[in-house]
């Protein structure tokens, strides 16, 4: 190829060079700039910068290079694909057809005749017109950006650039005011690597060279232009660098156009970078220079760049050239320098003139002819050299030397960050310490101490021999570590650290933390070069000595050597992130031990860092060095970030694949993060980055933010030996369990490879689904070599299916699960969810480019990851610190699904429990009602059937309403998805729950029903009682009218008259007789054969009474007998050494107990003695109920119970049944004893015989009357209505119940505690459920009576108003209607209690007595007068009245709070906390998982107690014996094996234990010891630590259990 092609300089149309116009001025015109900028859309931008802030987000996918229709769009184009490493970002141009580029049409017609125009040349035929259809120069997109962009967006796009393998900007002048800049800054994150080739001693030497670019000491060749030419200088250069790639633009790219403003004046740098191999052009790294525009005028930029360079070569057109070219090139041939003059018009070779000066013409010569020889030259020109005059070399850090230029690193902001990073690097420096041994000095926290707490921390997972008191010890090594770590935590280095973090202003903290990462790795790049090279000798002689029988202790040795050199390679890596690490040691620490720190304010780091995370820094999550999560640190450092930005939703894409296989590469290349990338620094541990979602991309995406996990790699070299393969599902079941989609990275074809990570691939996924995780993948096949090949990928595709599906049963069996297929694992398409990636590289590094193709891959890769985003809500920050939590504890464990506790599912279900138990609520309060109403209508003789359907039909709105509410909660709710699998469950409860209370509503009406159907002649007998007794006192009244003002006298004469009545009325009934139960029962246990002694014995004794709550039945079992002899010989050889009972002998005899006792309770309250009155029969009953249970308990035991414990037994059943058997007597006879109903109602018909006596009118009598029966009724409705609504304030505001069961055993334990009183313990782990009724009862007495007496008289106050009113609308429409049909007295009454028939009890009057009443009206004002009066006393009303009726608060709530799951821990007898009583098939569970000791348990064939927990006990390698004649244990880990019992139980291990159980155990000990009949002693000695645990401390506890 031959230079002919057109050139011009800048800003000048006549003549070009190198791609842009040229001219006489030496700065763009001002007009010019803006207009770029404009066309640009970047007008905005000149003041107010773009920063990496606006680029580092989650946006809409950018226009395609090859689909910009838009100039506005260009820079934005380029920085997006410039991040994402194409280098065509150069390349992009408006296309032809986009409206807004103007083109002239092929048809347009011009009417030239005259024929000199037609032959002019094209430069000069309407060049107007020309320059207005210019397109915009790529430089100048390139160099607008540059100028509009902060200086951390040019830092970020010049490193991208040199990625690129493009040249960089050197020196550059600004458009406006033509100072010339330096930006040295932006070289900063720049490293170059290559390799030195030197002859030895005949031998070859490579040496690698890894150095920061600023540091670097190349030669430097620079090439200059003088006037313009016809070649192209750039295309040149670019021969001479890299003929596979144009590292500097030039006028034949794709998208050059005629004008270029920017670039004038413009020096950009490049570096050649040797690979060490023969065909290397050089044999070490040569900077080159290309000064933009012409020489002659930019003087000063051409003057530094001759002073720094060790070879000058300009570029002219012909000799003899302008004055001033001759001038300038005269100066430099008489100077020391190597001077090369490359001609375009002459055709000679080269000619060396003398030492260093060569002339060389281009004429009718090739690139690449002149690119060899140029080589030749300038390698021929630095070899000869010798000295530092005559060999410069140029390293940029230099620049900033320079007088005459700004350098960007003069900024006050980054002055002030790199002074504060100076003080750091001067403190790590001044004693010249090993970088090796920097950590260690001023790190402290995260070397041994760290290493040592986490490796103690594992093992708490895994306790063995005696758990409580191995983990009691290894707690206090725990805590005497962190108090070593607090103790050194007051370095300077952290003290200056973090005061800079927080004292400086945002941007000076950025500069800050960037200065420190170049300072850190200036100051190991030296020692990890040293140590990396060593490190290679050695692996070169293992692997030679590995071929070497003979050398076996040699290789041993030197495999040795290797590995020290491993780890002072771990130690001598130091970067940011330890740093990082050190604050979250600290932190940790003084959280732990609540220690103050007068050097350090560590309660601030979180703050700390959560600024720098929202900021777009990486954080460390799993420490690589160690392989530990920090929990304390990482979430409180969430807790800040959820502080600053709001629990903001996150999509969490998690990367796993093998070491050195491209993870962080591409999430930078990707997303643009900042990832650490190099061969000789992989990833260890993983970090997490937070990206913002755009604003125009939340209406596609559910959330605000990505979250990224880049993880380091699989089966990492230096984990190696260490356990890597535990390593490594760990790692993965990670990342996979916290990421929403996790990126599965394959690198290469490798079946070895392949194999490797899709085992542990498969297998974390495996876990996910046991766990009831449902996250999704894609599989990303990098450096494969043919993408675009389809039917080789298909094939891949299928080989991949394969593979995936293998490993899926082997994971299946490995996890003892079923799954045929990875698709039965996780929700997987091979056509959609693989992706195949380009190599990353175009040629060989280190001067290859990225490859394109890559950058296309990593684009769909990236557009798949958004679409499958966009179908999911992500989950909250919140969330998301949760699943950290979760995950990691249940991965400390060996069995991960077994241990695995989501404590987010948890949460969602525990909320979802609490709105159960109000939808309940509404429909049980909504079911008291109607019951309460139907009862009265029952009572008033308005009802003799209820049938079941209009009970539907009453509750049917109330019932619509909750499942309206369930649907919206469900549907509505922020945890939607999570909630979606127990809906259905949910809504069959619900409707049973509702189906239940209409049943168990109609069974209770029915019997009230058969109970009025059962009095009926009594209530009639009553009826004819009640009106003989009122004629009688209106005859006696007549008899003493005139006495009517003697009170004394009426109340002689009525008593003495009263008596007779009474007797001559019931003169042929039977008076009720009183019960004695206490004999009742002593005849019976006679019946029975017991001895009257015996009974006599246990009877005074009291035993009987605690029977149920006994910690040890030993003494009820027959211990002599011929009979037993055989047996008792077994028994005593079994149990005496146990020194007791066994202990599932003990639960067996209390469940006997229990059932007893609930049976017969049942049995006596299913019985009518309200309506009847109390029988002998019933006691005989139970007693015979409990002899059958004890004769089939006895069938199936090999001992005998003494004649003790029966007589105990019944007497205790006797007693349980005592009150409610009294009460229930009590109002047989106010029923059905006509004496004692008469006596009762005494007063009422004196003061009805006072008013006959008084001679008021009938009506007013009769309003008496009336008012004294409404005073009873209307109390009781009161009471009753009083009742329900306590009853339901008291549900929604207590605490105690207004949450779930969870919560009331919080409360409930909490009150427990307070009280310390050992007997209500024991009836707690024993009876559980009683012990909670008491509770309830409690509490609702205390809230009424003492804590929220006010709250109870207002509801009573208003209930009473309530009933004020319905009365008073009641005699209105009574009274109306009957005037409107001209109805009488008896009219009157029907309708009156016709109205009232809902709301409350009204008993019948016989009107024979009063028929001589007409006036309505006043007999209505006298009732009126009455209510008032009845109201005004029910107001200042007692709230003991409350005790006295049909409804109770307390047992209102007892029936809502316990109608809940009871099932006790097989392990500790620890009651199930699930809300709804058959919550299958969900297992049960219980946070308040307790020691064994507490429920009586100990360890076989011992008289000790056991004092493990169970939650940490399934995590042991302990075996157990399911039963205690069972001969086959099983080990803990798998108890759901044991049967039944333990099969349905979900018992989570966890690191720590309730204290509160702790505190119990200690507090009572000797309690415990003398109820149980146990020492705690031997193996079972209560653990010190146990003994710190304050009632406070125990309380507290209660509040983390969930």
């Amino acid at each position: 190829m031959e230079y002919n092609a057109f050139e011009s300089g800048l800003c000048c149309p006549a003549e070009t060079t190198d791609g842009y116009t040229s001219g006489n001025k030496k700065k763009p015109s001002q007009t010019e700039t803006e207009t770029l900028l404009e066309t640009l859309h970047l007008q905005d931008k000149v003041q107010q910068k773009l920063s990496p802030a606006n680029f580092l987000q989650i946006h809409v996918p950018g226009k395609h290079m090859d689909h910009v229709k838009s100039e506005k769009d260009l820079a934005h184009t380029f920085l997006h694909s410039l991040i994402m490493l194409d280098y065509r970002a150069r390349y992009i141009a408006v296309r032809p057809d986009s409206p807004e580029v103007t083109t002239v049409s092929d048809d347009t017609e011009i009417d030239y005749n005259d024929l000199e125009y037609f032959l002019k040349t094209s430069a000069d035929t309407n060049d107007k017109e020309r320059e207005e259809n210019a397109l915009v120069h790529p430089m100048d997109v390139q160099m607008a950006v540059f100028h509009c962009s902060d200086s951390f967006l040019k830092q970020m796009m010049i490193t991208k650039l040199s990625q690129c393998q493009y040249a960089l900007p050197l020196l550059v002048p600004d458009p406006v005011t033509m100072e010339i800049e330096c930006p040295l800054w932006t070289f900063r994150e720049i490293t170059k690597t290559w390799k030195v080739t030197q002859i030895k001693d005949g031998s070859t030497i490579i040496t690698m060279k890894s150095v920061p670019v600023y540091k670097a000491e190349t030669p430097l060749v620079s090439f200059f232009r003088l006037g313009s030419l016809s070649v192209s200088k750039s295309q040149l250069m670019n021969n001479l660098i890299n003929d596979r790639h144009d590292t500097f633009f030039h006028r034949n790219f794709k998208g050059n156009s005629q004008s270029c403003c920017l670039m004038d004046g413009v020096a950009e740098i490049a570096w050649y970078c040797p690979a060490g191999k023969p065909n290397d052009a050089f044999n070490d790294c040569i900077a080159f220079c290309n000064l933009h525009g012409d020489a002659l005028l930019t003087e000063r930029q051409r003057d530094i760049l001759i002073q720094k360079s060790s070879i000058n070569i300009f570029v002219f057109e012909s000799l003899p050239c302008n004055e001033e070219s001759r001038s300038l090139i005269s100066s430099h041939f008489k100077s020391h320098k190597p001077l090369i003059c490359l001609t375009v018009d002459d055709s000679r070779d080269v000619v060396k003139i003398k030492n260093g000066k060569y002339t060389i013409g281009l004429k009718a010569k090739n690139h690449s002819d002149v690119s060899e020889q140029l080589k030749k030259i300038i390698r021929e020109v630095l070899s000869s050299l010798d000295g530092p005059i005559l060999k410069p070399s140029f390293q940029l850090e230099t620049m900033a030397e320079l007088s005459g230029i700004r350098v960007d690193e003069t900024d006050p902001a980054c002055q002030r960050g790199k002074s504060a990073a100076m003080e750091i690097i001067n403190l790590l420096k001044k004693d010249n310490m090993d970088v090796s041994k920097i950590k260690d000095e001023f790190l402290p926290c995260q070397g041994k101490l760290w290493h040592q707490w986490s490796k103690i921390h594992r093992e708490l997972f895994h306790l063995r021999g005696d758990i409580e008191m191995e983990k009691s010890i290894k707690q206090q090594e725990l805590m005497n570590i962190r108090q070593k770590q607090c103790a050194a935590s007051c370095s300077k280095l952290m003290e200056l650290f973090t005061g800079s973090l927080s004292s400086l202003p945002p941007t000076d903290r950025e500069y800050f933390l960037k200065w420190t990462q170049i300072f850190i790795d200036d100051l190991s790049t030296d020692g990890l070069s040293s140590i990396l090279q060593s490190y290679d000798e050695k692996w070169s002689e293992v692997l030679a000595l590995k071929n070497k029988h003979d050398k076996a202790d040699l290789l041993l040795k030197t495999q040795t050597e290797l590995d020290d050199i491993s780890k002072k390679l771990q130690s001598a890596t130091f970067r940011l992130e330890h740093i990082f690490r050190e604050m979250g040691q600290i932190y940790e620490a003084h959280k732990t031990t609540h220690r103050e720190s007068r050097h350090t304010d560590w309660s601030k780091y979180p703050e700390l860092a959560a600024q720098l995370m929202i900021s777009g820094h990486p954080m460390e999550l799993m420490d690589g060095d160690v392989g530990h999560v920090p929990l304390t640190w990482i979430s409180s450092l969430l807790e800040e970030v959820i502080k600053k930005l709001g629990d903001q939703r996150v999509f969490v894409l998690s990367v796993l694949g093998l070491q050195s296989s491209g993870k962080s590469t591409m999430l930078n290349t990707m997303f643009g993060l900042q990832f650490a990338v190099s061969a000789g620094r992989c990833t260890k541990g993983a970090f997490m980055q937070l990206l913002k979602v755009s604003e125009e991309m939340k209406k596609d995406l559910k959330f605000d933010y990505v979250l990224v996990v880049d993880t380091e790699g699989l089966r990492a070299h230096e984990v190696e030996g260490n356990n890597t393969l535990h390593h490594d599902n760990e790692l993965a079941t990670f990342v996979v369990g916290l990421g929403n989609l996790t990126l599965i990275n394959i690198f290469g074809e490798n079946p070895s490879d392949m194999q490797d990570i899709l085992q542990i691939v498969v297998q974390a996924f495996m876990r996910m689904k046991e766990i009831k995780l449902s996250p999704s993948c894609v599989f990303v096949h990098q450096n494969v070599t043919d993408v675009a090949a389809a039917e080789r990928n298909m094939d891949g595709k299928r080989r991949l299916q394969e593979k995936l599906d293998q490993m899926a049963k082997l994971a299946a069996e490995e996890e003892v699960c079923d799954a045929e297929c990875f698709s039965d694992v996780i929700e997987f398409d091979v056509q959609k969810d693989v992706k195949y990636c380009a190599q990353l590289w175009e040629g060989s590094p280190p001067m290859a480019p990225p490859n394109p193709g890559y950058s296309e891959s990593i684009q769909e890769v990236k557009n798949t990851i958004l679409s499958k985003a966009a179908k999911s809500a992500g989950i909250t920050l919140s969330q998301f610190k949760t699943n950290i939590q979760d995950l990691w504890t249940a991965l400390l464990t060996e069995s991960f699904v077994f241990s695995f506790k989501n404590t987010l599912e948890i949460a969602v279900y525990r909320k979802l429990e609490v709105q159960y138990g109000s939808w309940t609520w509404t429909l049980r309060s909504n079911m008291l009602t109607i019951e309460n109403q139907l009862h009265n209508r029952i009572e008033n003789g308005k009802l003799d059937e209820v049938e079941q359907s209009y009970i539907f039909k009453e509750t049917r709105k109330a019932y619509e309403e909750v499942i309206k509410e369930m649907t919206k909660y469900f549907e509505d709710d922020k945890d939607r998805e999570i909630l979606t699998q127990w809906r259905g469950r949910f809504e069959i409860k619900i409707k049973e729950f509702h189906d239940e209370q209409v049943n168990k509503v109609k069974r209770k009406l029915d019997g009230v029903i058969q109970q009025r159907k059962a009095r009926k002649i009594i209530d009639d007998k009553k009826l004819e009682f009640e009106n003989k007794l009122l004629q009688k006192s209106k005859e006696l009244a007549q008899k003493l009218k005139d006495k009517a003002k003697d009170e004394e006298e009426l109340q002689r004469q009525f008593s003495s008259f009263w008596s007779g009545w009474v007797t001559e009325l019931t003169a042929d009934i039977k008076p009720a007789e009183e019960i004695n139960l206490e004999k009742d029962q002593f005849i019976i246990l006679k019946e029975l054969g017991f001895e009257p002694a015996l009974i006599d014995k246990c009877k005074r004794s009291g035993r009987y009474k605690k029977i149920l709550t006994l910690g040890d039945y030993w003494d009820y079992i027959i211990t002599s007998g011929q009979k037993y002899l055989r047996t008792l010989a077994n028994i005593y050889q079994k149990y005496t050494s146990l020194g007791a009972f066994s202990y599932e002998e003990q639960q067996q005899i209390r469940w006997l107990i229990s059932k007893a006792e609930k049976d017969s309770l049942d049995a006596i309250k299913s019985k009518p003695v309200v309506t009847r009155g109390y029988s002998t029969t019933y006691l005989r009953e139970m007693a015979n109920h409990v002899k059958i249970e004890l004769q089939k308990f006895q069938s199936e035991k090999k001992y005998t119970l003494r004649k003790e414990f029966r007589v105990d037994l019944l007497l205790y059943v006797f007693y349980r049944a005592e009150s409610w058997l009294e009460e229930s007597h009590k109002k047989s006879k106010m029923n059905n004893d006509p004496l004692t109903y008469l006596e009762s109602k005494k007063t009422q018909y004196y003061t009805t015989f006072r008013s006959f006596c008084k001679e008021n009118s009938s009506a007013v009598v009769l309003g008496e009357l009336i008012c004294e029966k409404l005073k009873a009724s209307t109390l009781e409705a009161v009471c009753n209505k009083t009742a329900i609504d306590l009853a339901g304030k008291m549900r929604c505001n207590f605490p105690a119940f207004n949450g779930n069961r969870l919560n009331l055993e919080k409360h409930m334990l909490k009150s427990l505690a307070e009280k310390e009183d050992f007997d209500d313990f024991i009836l707690y782990i024993t009876n559980p459920r009683r012990q909670t009724e008491a509770f309830i009862k409690t509490e609702v007495e205390k809230y009424i009576f003492k804590d929220h007496t006010d709250v109870a008289v207002n509801v009573l106050k208003k209930n009473v108003d309530d009933i004020k009113t319905t009365l008073s609308q009641a005699l209105f429409t009574a009274t109306q209607k009957v005037k409107n049909q001209r109805g009488n007295t008896d009219m009157w009454m029907k309708e009156f209690s016709n109205v009232l028939k809902h709301e409350l009890k009204f008993d019948n009057i016989c009107f024979e007595n009063f028929s001589d009443i007409n006036d309505l009206y006043f007999l209505n004002e006298e009732i009126k007068k009455g209510v008032i009066s009845i109201t005004e006393q029910m107001s200042s009303l007692s709230l003991d009245k409350l005790k006295e009726f049909r409804l109770r608060a307390d047992e209102i709530l007892i029936d809502q709070l316990c109608n809940c799951c009871w099932v006790k821990c097989p392990f500790c007898a620890a009651v199930c906390t699930n809300t709804m009583k058959d919550h299958g098939p969900y297992d049960h569970s219980t946070p308040f998982h307790r020691p064994s000791v507490i429920s009586e348990e100990h360890w076989r064939h011992t008289g000790e107690f056991g004092m493990h927990f169970c939650a940490e006990l399934v995590s042991s390698n302990y075996w157990f014996y399911p039963h205690h004649y069972s001969g086959k244990s099983i080990p803990c880990k798998q108890y759901k094996s044991a049967g039944s019992q333990y099969c349905t139980w979900r018992i989570t291990p966890n690191g720590s234990n309730l204290a509160y159980w702790k505190w119990f155990v200690c507090r009572f000990q000797h309690e415990l010891e003398r109820h149980y009949n146990f020492k705690f002693q031997g193996r079972r000695e209560i653990p010190h630590q146990w003994k710190t645990v304050s009632k406070y401390d125990a309380i507290k506890s209660l509040g983390e259990m969930y």
